[in-house]
Protein backbone atom coordinates (compact mmCIF):
# COMPACT_ATOMS: atom_id res chain seq x y z
CA UNK A 1 0.00 0.00 0.00
CA UNK A 2 1.45 3.01 -1.37
CA UNK A 3 1.68 5.53 2.00
CA UNK A 4 3.34 9.22 2.60
CA UNK A 5 3.26 9.98 6.27
CA UNK A 6 4.45 13.52 7.86
CA UNK A 7 5.76 14.35 10.79
CA UNK A 8 7.46 17.45 12.81
CA UNK A 9 5.09 19.90 13.07
CA UNK A 10 3.81 21.62 16.02
CA UNK A 11 4.10 25.15 17.42
CA UNK A 12 7.10 27.71 17.66
CA UNK A 13 7.51 30.67 18.36
CA UNK A 14 8.00 33.51 15.38
CA UNK A 15 12.05 32.97 14.50
CA UNK A 16 11.77 29.49 15.31
CA UNK A 17 12.72 26.16 13.33
CA UNK A 18 11.19 23.15 12.85
CA UNK A 19 12.22 19.75 10.75
CA UNK A 20 9.61 17.79 8.96
CA UNK A 21 10.27 14.72 7.49
CA UNK A 22 8.26 12.72 4.73
CA UNK A 23 8.41 9.10 5.20
CA UNK A 24 7.61 6.90 2.59
CA UNK A 25 6.09 2.98 2.53
CA UNK A 26 4.78 0.63 0.15
CA UNK A 27 7.39 1.90 -2.33
CA UNK A 28 10.95 3.12 -3.06
CA UNK A 29 11.22 7.07 -2.90
CA UNK A 30 14.27 7.06 -5.08
CA UNK A 31 12.53 6.87 -8.07
CA UNK A 32 10.56 9.78 -7.58
CA UNK A 33 10.49 13.73 -7.25
CA UNK A 34 8.43 15.02 -4.05
CA UNK A 35 7.31 18.36 -3.33
CA UNK A 36 6.21 19.51 0.17
CA UNK A 37 2.99 21.94 0.26
CA UNK A 38 1.26 23.62 2.33
CA UNK A 39 -2.39 24.75 2.82
CA UNK A 40 -3.58 27.61 5.26
CA UNK A 41 -6.98 27.91 6.32
CA UNK A 42 -9.05 29.88 3.57
CA UNK A 43 -6.24 29.49 0.90
CA UNK A 44 -5.23 27.11 -1.81
CA UNK A 45 -2.34 24.48 -1.86
CA UNK A 46 0.87 25.95 -2.69
CA UNK A 47 4.07 24.80 -3.56
CA UNK A 48 6.67 25.23 -1.19
CA UNK A 49 9.94 23.50 -1.90
CA UNK A 50 10.61 20.40 -4.73
CA UNK A 51 13.28 18.15 -5.03
CA UNK A 52 14.31 15.19 -7.68
CA UNK A 53 14.92 11.46 -7.28
CA UNK A 54 18.79 12.19 -6.05
CA UNK A 55 18.46 15.38 -4.70
CA UNK A 56 20.90 17.28 -7.18
CA UNK A 57 17.95 19.49 -8.17
CA UNK A 58 15.58 21.57 -5.86
CA UNK A 59 13.66 24.18 -5.87
CA UNK A 60 11.79 26.63 -3.80
CA UNK A 61 8.96 28.93 -3.60
CA UNK A 62 10.21 32.91 -2.90
CA UNK A 63 8.62 33.50 -0.41
CA UNK A 64 10.50 30.48 1.48
CA UNK A 65 13.45 30.34 -0.76
CA UNK A 66 16.27 31.75 2.19
CA UNK A 67 14.84 30.32 5.25
CA UNK A 68 13.89 26.39 4.13
CA UNK A 69 16.09 23.64 2.77
CA UNK A 70 14.76 20.17 1.26
CA UNK A 71 16.81 17.65 1.33
CA UNK A 72 16.53 13.71 1.15
CA UNK A 73 17.67 10.15 2.57
CA UNK A 74 17.08 7.74 -0.16
CA UNK A 75 18.03 4.71 2.46
CA UNK A 76 15.51 5.71 4.78
CA UNK A 77 12.57 6.22 1.95
CA UNK A 78 12.60 9.71 3.06
CA UNK A 79 12.10 13.18 2.40
CA UNK A 80 12.66 16.38 4.94
CA UNK A 81 11.99 19.70 4.98
CA UNK A 82 14.15 22.18 7.11
CA UNK A 83 12.59 25.48 8.11
CA UNK A 84 14.51 27.89 9.67
CA UNK A 85 13.49 32.01 10.95
CA UNK A 86 9.42 30.53 10.78
CA UNK A 87 7.37 33.64 10.69
CA UNK A 88 3.44 33.53 11.24
CA UNK A 89 2.84 33.84 7.49
CA UNK A 90 4.17 29.95 7.60
CA UNK A 91 1.78 28.76 9.80
CA UNK A 92 -0.31 25.78 7.09
CA UNK A 93 -1.15 21.97 7.20
CA UNK A 94 2.03 20.76 5.43
CA UNK A 95 1.73 17.73 2.81
CA UNK A 96 4.17 15.93 0.61
CA UNK A 97 3.42 14.61 -2.62
CA UNK A 98 4.94 12.36 -5.01
CA UNK A 99 5.48 13.18 -8.38
CA UNK A 100 5.40 10.35 -10.80
CA UNK A 101 8.92 10.92 -12.63
CA UNK A 102 12.38 11.54 -11.89
CA UNK A 103 12.22 15.23 -12.16
CA UNK A 104 9.55 17.32 -11.13
CA UNK A 105 7.73 19.84 -13.67
CA UNK A 106 10.12 22.71 -14.52
CA UNK A 107 7.65 25.35 -13.85
CA UNK A 108 4.89 23.77 -12.75
CA UNK A 109 6.04 22.10 -9.92
CA UNK A 110 4.21 24.22 -7.41
CA UNK A 111 1.07 23.57 -8.71
CA UNK A 112 -1.16 20.48 -6.97
CA UNK A 113 -1.90 18.82 -10.66
CA UNK A 114 -0.03 15.57 -11.61
CA UNK A 115 1.05 14.46 -8.18
CA UNK A 116 -0.37 10.80 -7.58
CA UNK A 117 0.37 10.00 -3.85
CA UNK A 118 0.04 12.47 -0.77
CA UNK A 119 0.17 12.40 2.93
CA UNK A 120 -2.27 13.17 5.85
CA UNK A 121 -0.70 16.33 6.63
CA UNK A 122 1.23 17.99 9.46
CA UNK A 123 0.01 20.86 10.61
CA UNK A 124 2.81 23.87 11.48
CA UNK A 125 1.72 26.65 13.60
CA UNK A 126 3.88 29.89 14.28
CA UNK A 127 2.75 32.28 17.20
CA UNK A 128 4.05 33.91 20.14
Amino acid sequence: QLQFVESGGGLVQPGGSLRLSCAASGFTLNNYAVTWFRQAPGKEREGVSTINWNGGLTNAANSVKDRFTISRDNAKNTVYLHMNNLKPEDTAVYYCARYPHFEPPVRAWGTPTGYDSWGQGTQVTVSS
